[in-house]
């Protein structure tokens, strides 16, 4: 999905989307050239100076999963002496073409963090908040997340992350342990690295948040019931993706079948043994080669043409998901952490684009509903959602598809936490962010820009979404800081009850501004229950 930006062009890549240890304890200099240099636990990195705030890029914290390490465990990395540029983002990890990364990238040497601080010095350690970045499990970079607005407003640190996608981050086999979950493994060597480091950038080991939208807000969901990351983080956020997050037949796509990115690792695996059989000959396997061997062997550039066909995650088979998070948090077995998860209000609309461009029809409307969830089933959905409520046919399905796959999904995991810990929940509702395209309103990813500086470009904010962007600042910092995001100069908001899922709408004062809101009920929760 490619999103027109001025002159400029953002794409947001979607699918539809511990052991604790030893601390450094060394600390920054005072002075200004000192304090681009920082020592890691595998040397000295030297940063930059970027306003406000000093800027580390393409720190390794794994070493290349290259060779005889693609489709394994994160290894450590090699240390090296002397001092190592951290000025220059790390490769993208392999991927097709996309915005994110031009022309799409083949090098899976990738296994690279951004960290982003305060430039000034402060008496305490800050917190630190772990972006995930989304893409549907295929694309994305944490390079592309410029942090200074979290960073200097919130006075946190902030660090973003690279994790193998796709063909191989969640590829399965036989004999491969941990198939299916090698983005998820690196993503837990990402947080480790967190702790063994965070004191030498100023952050605060012990006061970690794990964070992320889309894909990313499932990996959160992820690291919240692996029992493989305890101890790895103190509160987490999951924008626009859940622990429930799920599917029905047709409803992103004509032709879909009803699923979720969580499917057992047999089926990771069986899916890898029909590819492989697929592909011997593109794969340049020789007469009596192993087939893992040959994998091993492949060219990255072939693997990744067949990327898109690898993109859920294993649970079952190993310790990084022994069962399906869904299951996990409903059974709660989970990390006892503050837990702040939300949604944009118009999800879906982008979606309604894959159903005939877009263009639906008054009649096209209840054959979508029946082919979502059958014919037994259509009569009361069009009852819920009659199309005479709604501007066009179009709109009509991008709120049903929009409640069925995305909200209420969200407010399950929300109402399933929150029996064990402070959950907020809230929804982004600016219609018209710089993001949005027209017509889509709040549609998935548009709240982004309000938290990041985006591929390097500052969204255009008009005044009333610069103090949406604030309060927004304000609220996930706090809550990276205590586990609660209340404060001045900013509506309170309560922690969800037992019940329906009541939290705050976000948009702009001119559409409303900051208010409280029925989630379960706006979003017909209900219903689809």
């Amino acid at each position: 999905m490619t999103r027109q930006l001025g002159k400029k062009k953002v794409r947001l890549a979607l699918a539809l989307v511990l052991v604790p240890v030893a601390l450094l304890t060394s600390k920054v200099t005072a002075s200004a050239s000192d304090a681009m240099e920082v020592r890691t636990d595998a040397g000295v990195v030297r940063g930059a100076v970027s306003g406000e705030t000093r800027v580390f890029k393409g720190i390794p914290y794994a070493a290349p999963p290259v060779e005889a390490l693609r489709w394994k465990a994160p290894q450590p990395v090699k240390p090296w002496t002397g001092v190592r540029d951290a000025t220059t983002a790390g490769s993208p990890c392999p991927q097709q073409d996309n915005s994110e990364a031009p022309g799409g990238s083949t090098t899976e040497d990738c296994l690279y963090l951004n960290v982003t601080t305060p430039a000034k010095d402060s008496a305490k350690p800050h917190p630190v908040v772990v972006w995930i970045p989304g893409g549907g499990f295929f694309s994305g970079a944490g390079s592309n997340y410029g942090a200074a607005k979290l960073a200097t407003r919130g006075d946190v640190v902030v660090v973003t992350i690279n994790y193998r996608l796709g063909i191989f981050g969640f590829f399965g086999y036989p004999g491969l342990p941990g198939s299916g979950t090698y983005g998820l493994q690196d993503q837990q060597a990402a947080l480790r690295w967190v702790q063994r480091n965070a004191r030498s950038f100023g952050g605060d080991p012990r006061n970690v948040t794990v964070a992320g939208e889309s894909a990313g807000g499932m990996s959160v969901c992820a690291q919240l019931t692996s029992p493989t990351s305890a101890g790895l983080f103190s509160k987490a956020i999951m924008q626009s993706g859940s622990c429930a997050f799920n599917w029905a037949d047709n409803s992103q796509y004509p032709g879909q079948a009803a699923d979720s990115f969580w499917v057992p690792q047999s089926r990771v695996q069986q899916a890898g043994v029909e590819w492989a059989a697929a592909s011997k000959d593109k794969l340049g396997c020789k007469p009596g080669q192993a087939m893992l061997d040959c994998l091993r062997a492949a060219d990255p550039a072939v693997l990744t043409e067949d990327t898109l066909q690898f993109t859920q995650s294993a649970y079952g088979g190993s310790a990084v998901l022994p069962i399906s998070p869904a299951k996990a948090l409903k059974a709660g077995l989970f990390h006892r952490v503050p837990v702040l998860s939300g949604n944009n209000h118009d999800e879906a609309t982008p979606w309604v684009a894959a159903f005939n461009g877009g263009k639906l029809t008054d009649a096209d409307y209840p054959r979508l509903v029946k082919d979502m969830v059958g014919a037994k089933r259509a009569a009361a959905v069009l009852r819920e959602y009659p199309l005479k409520d709604y501007a066009s046919a179009a709109e009509a399905w991008a709120t049903v598809t929009t409640d069925r796959i995305w909200s209420c999904t969200q407010v399950a995991s929300d109402q399933q936490a929150a029996r064990e810990v402070p959950v907020y929940a809230y929804e982004f509702a600016d219609k018209h962010s710089p993001l949005s395209q027209p017509g889509q309103g709040a549609a998935h990813a548009t709240e982004l820009p309000y938290l990041f500086k985006l591929g390097g470009w500052d969204a255009p904010l008009t005044p009333t979404q610069q103090r949406l962007s604030d309060q927004m600042v304000d609220y996930w910092t706090a809550f990276a800081r205590t586990g609660n995001p209340n404060g001045p100069d900013r509506p309170h908001w309560a922690p969800v009850r037992q019940g329906d899922v009541r939290g705050l709408s976000l948009a702009p004062s001119d559409q409303g501004g900051v208010t409280k809101v029925d989630l379960t009920a706006e979003h017909h929760c209900d219903f689809w229950n």
